[in-house]
């Protein structure tokens, strides 16, 4: 339902890192697959990882027992905790937490590993470093560590490896970057602590590894290895042992891989072409080997690849001397995939001091890193807001929100309430646990609704809408909804707050923050006005060929004291039919006054790589556990629902009659989907 409210004049009221891959592919206590001198040294020079692992192959053994013992530690720390303060050694001196200048910064704790694939091409990409460089903000500093006993040596090449990137881009950020050259196992502080108790197990944690075997062998050899795209192939390896074939380069289909792995070299074709083929000979996946001395890669598809749907999981790890030779000598190998836990690679501290997690790294890039320190900042921009004077009136106080009527209450308003002519909703979705491990996993549309009089028509209408996120549970935000006042229409409400019945548990806050229109955004659209009358108008339903039969005109008359005329729209696409409606297609909504003035919205970041990731700034939850990065219909993932306003009162005959239509469209037309339809949910 869209709404028409009207503002009478009325005067303004006070109340209201640890190491590159560095060719060490087995884990300690297993057999070390670089078996070979290589010319590493010549790509690396004095942090060759071939070099450095022969400096320093007998600490293996003791990165192995450090990681099975945890460090001594007195508490446990759980996110939401206060950060105590800590000291670290760095190239550059100590870094001291909390900084002389108080607690202005952010901070991200990152520990590194030359154990992880996936850190390996963090921090071999220079797309990934420059996505570091360009975007960390300004508020943020990082604290790098290493898991390793090769912490020196991993340090210095960490910080090389950012500073030939920021010199390129002509970046000063080093001042920023805190490099401690003492492992993690001998900080003697807390922050061992953070990074053992919050192991996890995902894209970006514990080690993704590559079981290789053969009856030639004493001992297995375990390699590092680094999934493909997540959002471009979706097959997944089982716990079973598959047989392995050597298929050369993979770029020509080959009989000899059906119903095996297919083992293929990096070059000479693209990944996509590389699988592509390998589905076509029938194998059952396929794990591509770095070239000599190379990184492991991202492996992804590109522009029109990506339109090509493959259904088999492919992975990445380092050139084998001995499965190459074993395979060559036509001798059986079987491989096998597993995911070894290990310490946290990331955590946060925020403005406020508080510990942090850091969600999911979909992908290996420092992008992830950037997100989660504009999510630091925009939280302390929120609490700025929150300290402007309001009268708050709690609703929800960590409520669990579940089932067919999800919450329940009613609140009695302050009988002076009405001398506001502001309404913000403050309004939070926690878990019921303090982890992110114990959030709900799936994005799901969250409504509030509130009834004040049962018998007037606005009993029940909606007040609030959100998004909730994929598997993380620090949402926090601040709507305002200043034109929907006069449905709080008596002093005794009731208010609901709802998602799908099926939906696991979400732990609900809201406070409704009455106040002056100076506080808020309502200011910038209504100046010295205050809401007065509500008309609804229209609602959403199938996007299908007959989404705009249903709408006709409304005609309406504006009452003598109104000064100004609003349209309240909120508006989102859901489903999923043959061209993506309503969640990834671009739609446009228009509302046409008197038959000459169109209102459009148009969602054009829907279906876009980055829409939703870039709204960080606006309040999107980052790295949640899922595709929150896409662009949707009207909304992200883990975001308040944004009212649509517009200002028609010039537009209208302030003495007679009116009209106004709603209709929506797709690629400029009614749309008329040939399967499965999608739906539009608007109230206005």
């Amino acid at each position: 339902m869209a709404w028409l409210y009207y503002v009478p004049w009325a005067p303004v009221l006070f109340i209201l890192l640890l190491s590159l891959s560095r060719g060490g592919h087995a884990s300690a206590g297993n057999i070390n697959s670089n078996r070979v001198d290589t010319p590493e040294d010549q790509l690396w020079g004095a942090f060759s990882p071939a070099n450095q692992l022969r400096k320093n192959t007998e600490k293996l053994i003791f990165f192995k027992s450090g990681w099975n013992s945890k460090p001594f530690k007195d508490t446990d720390y759980a996110p939401g905790d206060t950060a105590h303060g800590f000291q670290v050694k760095t190239l550059d001196g100590d870094f001291v937490y909390p900084p002389p200048g108080g607690l202005n910064i952010s901070i991200i704790v990152h520990a590194f590993t030359n154990k992880s694939a996936f850190l390996e091409c963090m921090w071999t990409s220079d797309s990934s470093l420059t996505d570091l460089v360009d975007n960390l903000p300004d508020s943020a500093h990082v604290v790098f560590v290493s898991l390793d006993d090769t912490a020196e040596v991993d340090v210095h090449w960490m910080r090389y490896q950012i500073q030939r990137v920021a010199k390129q881009r002509k970046k000063d950020i080093l001042d920023r970057l805190h490099f401690s050259s003492v492992p993690v196992y001998s900080l003697g502080n807390w922050i061992p602590s953070v990074l053992y108790d919050w192991r996890c197990e995902g894209i970006n944690c514990g080690l993704n590894q590559a079981v290789f075997t053969s009856k030639d062998w004493d001992t297995p050899i375990v390699a590092k290895r680094l999934d493909a795209r997540y959002d471009w192939l979706m097959g997944h390896w089982s716990r079973q042992s598959y047989e392995l074939v050597d298929a050369a380069d993979g770029c020509n289909v080959s009989s000899e891989v059906k119903g095996a792995v297919a083992w293929v070299s990096e070059g000479d074709c693209s990944f996509f072409t590389k699988v592509k083929n390998m589905a076509e000979s029938q194998a059952v996946g396929v794990v591509v080997y770095a070239s000599l001395g190379r990184p492991i890669q991202d492996m992804t598809c590109v522009g029109i690849e990506c339109y090509t749907p493959l259904s088999i999981p492919a992975s990445m790890v380092h050139l084998l001397p001995a499965v190459m030779s074993s395979l060559r000598s036509k001798k059986q190998v079987n491989v096998s995939f597993q995911n070894t836990p290990s310490p946290n690679f990331f955590f946060g501290i925020d403005h406020e001091g508080k510990l942090a997690e850091m969600g999911w790294f979909l992908y290996p890039t420092f992008k992830f890193l950037t997100w989660q320190s504009e999510w630091f900042d925009y939280v302390k921009q929120l609490y700025g807001k929150l300290q402007k004077p309001a009268r708050a009136i709690t609703v929800f106080n960590h409520t669990v929100m579940q089932g067919e009527n999800g919450t329940v209450t009613t609140v009695e308003l302050p009988k002076d309430f009405l001398a506001s002519d502001s309404l913000e909703l403050d309004a939070s979705l926690s878990c019921p646990g303090l982890k992110d491990e114990t959030c709900a996993p799936w994005d799901h549309t969250v409504q509030l609704y509130v009834c004040c009089d049962g018998l007037s028509q606005l009993c029940n209408l909606e007040l609030g809408r959100w998004i909730t996120a994929f598997h993380r549970g620090i949402g926090r935000w601040l709507t305002d909804v200043s034109p929907l006042m006069p449905l709080l229409n008596s002093t005794k409400c009731t208010f609901s707050m709802k998602t799908v019945p099926w939906a696991k548990p979400w732990v609900a806050s809201l406070n409704l923050r009455f106040g002056k229109s100076s506080h808020s955004d309502f200011e910038k659209h209504s100046g010295d006005l205050s809401p007065y009358l509500l008309k609804p108008l229209y609602n959403g339903g199938t996007f299908d060929k007959n989404y705009n039969k249903k709408y006709q005109p409304v005609n309406f008359t504006v009452p003598t004291a109104v000064r100004k005329v609003e349209i309240y729209a909120v508006i989102t696409g859901h489903g999923s039919d043959d061209n993506g409606c309503g969640e990834f297609c671009v739609t446009s909504h228009h509302f046409l006054i008197n038959s000459k003035f169109n209102h459009s919205k148009v969602f054009e970041k829907a279906g876009t790589a980055f829409g939703c990731a870039e709204a960080v700034k606006e309040g999107v939850v980052p790295n949640e556990h899922g595709t929150w990065l896409y662009g949707r219909g009207g909304w992200c993932d883990g975001l308040q629902v944004t009212p649509w306003r517009i200002d028609i009162t010039s537009q209208l005959n302030m003495n007679g009659s009116n009209t106004i239509l709603y209709f929506g469209l797709f690629d400029g037309k009614d749309p008329n989907p040939a399967r499965d339809p999608g739906y539009i949910i608007m109230w206005s």
